[in-house]
């Protein structure tokens, strides 16, 4: 019985777990944006996805909270008129974040450190060829960058395209997602935004978790 009361309570923990280390949130735009804070730019919401109108230097948008730190965000990145659109992350303010953005001349993405001072100043962090991928207008780019302390590793349509790293001793240890362009028309999807710190909490399969201990229990009596 002894066993038996542990292993149970060990079901719990793990059902817990679930729920409690799995924040998540996304938005599919398929209403209106009314959320996001535009800090520059004509932005609106056309046919279930979040437009920019083709204009000036580093135009973005930005949602969430500036206290998130370790976290992935993932977009749809379309370049609709223009070179450069992708994805801010860890945002302190409106030109305090960073960005990781498609190069369509270049086949390539940088990002980029942005700072206080005007729109476009800004310090480079890096850049990485585009692997297995080619950066063109009127395409959907899945972008995924995973953030971790000093560590910003990216994908694009789930090709690996490598990681950089903010060693400068400037850089933000948090902040909150956008999405950015530079003198394009763009357009983009379903922004998502996870790690264990982000509220709005989705389980991670619990009922799956619950089942397969459930299982070994069976077994074992």
């Amino acid at each position: 019985m002894k066993y038996l009361f542990s292993a149970v309570v060990s079901c719990c923990l793990i059902l817990a777990a679930s729920f409690a280390f799995a924040g998540e949130q996304t938005w599919s735009f398929e209403a209106d944006a009314d959320e996001w804070a535009p800090a520059n730019g004509d932005w609106s919401v056309e046919d279930g996805t979040y437009k920019l109108a083709k204009g000036g230097r580093a135009e973005h948008s930005l949602i969430g909270d500036v206290g998130w730190e370790d976290y992935t965000v993932e977009a749809k990145v379309r370049l609709d008129d223009g070179n450069w659109a992708g994805v801010v992350f860890r945002a302190q303010s409106e030109m305090e974040y960073y960005v990781y953005y498609l190069n369509v001349p270049n086949n390539k993405t940088e990002l980029w450190r942005h700072k206080e001072g005007a729109w476009d100043a800004r310090d480079k962090i890096g850049e990485l060829a585009g692997k297995n991928i080619t950066v063109a207008n009127g395409e959907w780019f899945d972008m995924q960058v995973v953030v971790e302390g000093t560590s910003m590793k990216l994908w694009i349509n789930g090709e690996d395209q490598g990681e950089l790293v903010d060693d400068t001793g400037a850089g933000y240890a948090a902040g909150q997602a956008g999405v950015w362009a530079w003198e394009t028309a763009a357009s983009f999807d379903d922004v998502t935004v996870s790690g264990d710190a982000i509220a709005g909490l989705t389980p991670v399969e619990p009922q799956d978790k619950l089942a397969t201990t459930w299982g070994r229990l069976k077994q074992r009596f």
